[in-house]
């Protein structure tokens, strides 16, 4: 596993500049279909922003299968969406075939939708020992070092056998659907974006506090066979000294 630490500015450069690389990304994979798993999040949507301002045309959009690492379970108009933000912010800017946006539909009974979303999930993705190996996940980590839909009180999902379960957050009581651990770890590459000063706490524990991390379900995500990037900014990072790879 390859780890790299890349450094921007701001929150708003790093959405600029990974909005290029995630582009090239798609440009240079190999066959006619790239999955890709999206989060929700204020960073994020900075992402989805500078995709629609700079690629509204690009081609590259009929060779994107966008799905989700998680989703509330609402219905899409619903402001809490992920998916009815990211269609606000993107996919209302650009033309990408129907067919390849693979959405939670929040807005069904979650058990079964879980399992709903496994199936299209199998359906369509390269299986690799026993799990679907997407292209690349996106992945944020909320303040309690949570990332997807698992939070310090479900550490158990990073074990789960199933691609997908329903969880309930803890300090909301609100239900999602999340893919658990292993599915996240078996993706060819993994990328943080972390920024704000509120992320350094969980991110110094990461990073250099073994212990602590323990209790951090961010801290568990390492693909097997892939790539792991943390895209963060200068206010998340202030305590990382040069023995990483900053990239200003």
């Amino acid at each position: 596993m390859n780890r790299n630490f890349i450094v921007f500015k701001n929150a708003e450069v790093l959405a600029d500049q990974v909005s290029g690389l995630l582009m090239n990304q798609i440009a240079r994979a190999k066959g006619s279909q790239f999955h890709l798993a999206i989060s929700g999040g204020s960073t994020p949507n900075l992402l989805y922003a500078a995709l629609a301002s700079k690629y509204a045309d690009s081609v590259l959009w009929q060779k994107a299968h966008f799905w989700w690492v998680d989703e509330r379970m609402v219905s899409p108009d619903d402001p809490a969406s992920n998916f009815g933000v990211v269609h606000q912010l993107l996919f209302s800017k650009i033309d990408i075939p129907e067919m390849n946006i693979h959405r939670i539909r929040g807005e069904n009974e979650p058990f079964q939708e879980a399992n709903n979303y496994i199936r299209q999930i199998k359906g369509s993705l390269n299986m690799n020992i026993g799990w679907p190996q997407f292209d690349l996940i996106l992945l944020g980590m909320g303040e309690d070092g949570h990332t997807a839909s698992i939070f310090p009180n479900h550490l158990e999902l990073l074990n789960s056998e199933r691609i997908c379960e329903v969880v309930t957050r803890p300090d909301t009581f609100q239900q999602r659907i999340t893919l658990t651990g292993k599915a996240i770890n078996n993706a060819e590459k993994v990328c943080f974006l972390v920024t704000g000063a509120n992320k350094v706490g969980c991110l110094s524990e990461i990073l250099l506090k073994k212990e602590k991390a323990k209790l951090l379900p961010a801290a568990y995500i390492h693909p097997i066979n892939g790539e792991l990037v943390w895209y963060a900014d200068e206010s998340a990072t202030s305590f990382l000294s040069s023995a990483y790879n900053f990239v200003i």
